[in-house]
Parts: structure tokens; C-alpha cells; sequence
């Protein structure tokens, strides 16, 4: 791995944390009305696989989307806009957090109910095969995800049609406040279920960005070799709310310390001090970087806040995919 792709990581997460701090800050003015789930201790997963990624190739995203959306080259002015519901947004101000689309990025869908971006991230690899399109299709999901039927019938089509598709599972080992040992029996890996539906399965460490890109690279180059789906499960921590901009550990759905644990193996400080370490990364290079992003940030916010709202007249449009025939 080059120093310069070593450095874009950094960047990627630094700048998918600092975004989402943001939001979380500004969230309580009440003017983004639309659930946001954040991914703070997540950004290594994001990062690390869109950055093996083709614009061509496609993403599908569940309820904790917002990464996924700027890794892959999302608008962060367009994402921006759609949390506060303006014209524009990339759906338009009408799907909210939940709900992003971009096509030009190649970000197919994000769609919160559960499990459900499984079949259709499946489909957009059955349509590359039926189009002959040499692309691939990466569709992200919780743990959660794989307690649900669609699951197991999509990885056995998946495997049985050879399709060019990444499961890309971001466990953080609770499905809002049930941890894995409540959902399911004790010593099960998540990726060995994947495996015994004769798709390749790999675990890694998600925050560890370097393990996540070179894992990510091996299977990207797998599919893209004609050799079938790939599973990989990365193992990873949200460390804010399941659904809102607040900390809820006061609660206590989760073990004594594994917040601190966690949070201690932040995936942006860790990949920060191993470049410290080698000489990659020294406060020359991380003051412009800290401008950058926050500059941008700066300009979203204000593009987001002064857009208009959508008029009533847009409330039918964009229901259906107006480009086809209608007979």
C-alpha cells in the first residue's frame, strides 16, 4: 500500500468524523427533521472498502449511510440538503437521512427497514450480469441484517448465479439494544454463515483501515475476476445512539467499559499515530487538511440552511423512474 493511499484514508475518516460531529452538534436546533443514525467509531469500514471502489461500481446503504455516501464520493452539499429536507438535496429534500440516492456517485439506495438492502443490492448484481456490465455491487449491513430470511435467500442466489456482489457486514454487536449474545447462539461467527452457503468469508478488524483495504482489495479482485460473490464481516463499535446525535451508555444496554475499550481503539486515532510513527503525518500536513474539511463543512451547512424547500408541486414527481415508457 503507497503512502499517498495510506494518507487518503486518513482523510476520508477524518473528514467522515469530523462531518458527523458536526451534525451531531447542530442536530438539537431542530431544523434537520429527519432521524440521523451516526457512524462515530465506525469510519474505518467506510473508508477503507469505497476506496477500492470504481465510481461505476454500485453501494447500497442501510440507516447508518452517511460514510458510505461520502466515501464513495458522495456531495456532502447534496447529503447536507437532504437532512434538511431542501430542494437540494439528493432526493430532492424528500427522503431525509434515511433515504439517500446518488447516482452519480453510484450510490444505488439507502433503505433502513432491515435487511432489506440485501435483495436489492443482489438484483443490481443480477442486472450487471444481464447488462454485461464489468462492475461490481457492494451492499453494507448491520449484524442485525443477518437474522432476517432475505438474507439467506439472497447469499443462495447470489453464490448459485455467481454474481458480482460484496456483503460488506459492519458488526458492532447490537441491534439497537440487543447485543449478539440475546440474538443468537454462543461461539456462531457471522462469517462462517455466510460460508456455509459456499460464498468465500473472511473477519477482519474494522478499525484497522489497512486491514479493511487490503481485505476489501482481495475480494474486489475476486468478483471482478468473474469468481462469484464475497462475504466479509468487520468488527467495529458505534459509539453514539442507535438513532440520534446524543450518548446513551447512562443506559446500560451495554458491558461495563466496552464503550471506553472501544473508543481507546478509535480507527482515527490509531491509523493517525501509526503515520505519526512513520513519518507519514506531522502537524504540517494535518493543519491544511483540518482547514480543508472544515472549510467545506462550513459551506455545506450554509448551502443546506438557505436552500428552499421543495414546492408542493414536486410532492408526485420522482415516484417512478419518469425515463421509461409508460405503455
Amino acid at each position: 500500500m503507497t503512502p499517498e493511499i495510506r494518507k487518503k484514508l486518513y482523510f476520508e475518516m477524518l473528514r467522515i468524523r469530523m462531518i458527523e460531529q458536526k451534525i451531531a452538534e447542530v442536530y438539537p436546533e431542530q431544523e434537520m427533521r429527519c432521524p440521523v443514525h451516526l457512524c462515530i467509531g465506525q469510519e474505518a469500514v467506510a473508508a477503507g472498502v469505497c476506496a477500492n471502489l470504481k465510481v461505476e461500481d454500485q453501494v447500497v446503504s442501510a440507516h447508518r449511510s452517511h460514510a458510505h455516501y461520502l466515501a464513495k464520493g458522495g456531495d456532502l452539499k447534496r447529503m447536507l440538503g437532504e437532512l434538511y429536507g431542501k430542494v437540494s438535496g439528493c432526493a430532492h429534500g424528500k427522503g431525509g437521512s434515511m433515504h439517500l440516492i446518488d447516482l452519480n456517485a453510484g450510490l444505488l439506495a439507502a433503505v433502513p427497514i432491515v435487511g432489506s438492502t440485501i435483495p436489492i443490492g443482489v438484483g443490481a448484481a443480477w442486472g450487471m450480469v444481464m447488462k454485461q456490465l464489468p462492475h461490481l455491487v457492494v451492499v453494507f449491513f448491520g449484524d442485525g441484517s443477518i437474522e432476517e430470511g432475505v438474507f439467506h435467500e439472497s447469499l443462495n442466489f447470489a453464490a448459485l448465479k455467481k454474481l458480482p456482489v460484496l456483503f460488506l457486514c459492519e458488526n458492532n454487536f447490537y441491534s439497537v439494544y440487543s447485543p449478539l449474545e440475546v440474538r443468537q447462539p454462543a461461539g456462531r461467527e457471522i462469517f462462517e454463515i455466510a460460508r456455509a452457503h459456499g460464498i468465500e468469508s473472511h473477519q477482519g478488524d474494522g478499525n484497522d483501515v489497512e486491514e479493511v483495504y487490503s481485505m476489501t482489495a482481495h475480494a474486489v479482485e475476486k468478483i471482478r475476476q468473474g469468481k462469484g460473490p464475497m462475504f466479509l464481516e468487520f468488527k467495529t463499535f458505534r459509539w453514539l445512539e442507535h438513532c440520534g446525535p446524543f450518548w446513551d451508555d447512562e443506559l446500560g444496554y451495554r458491558k461495563e467499559n466496552e464503550l471506553q475499550n472501544w473508543r481507546e481503539r478509535c480507527p482515527v486515532k490509531l491509523h493517525e499515530n501509526k503515520l505519526r510513527s512513520e513519518g507519514l503525518l506531522n502537524e504540517h500536513d494535518m493543519v491544511p487538511m483540518v482547514n480543508q474539511i472544515t472549510e467545506e463543512i462550513n459551506e455545506a451547512f450554509h448551502s443546506a440552511k438557505t436552500s428552499p424547500l421543495p414546492p408542493p408541486e414536486m410532492l408526485w414527481t420522482h415516484v417512478y423512474d419518469e425515463s421509461l415508457p409508460t405503455e
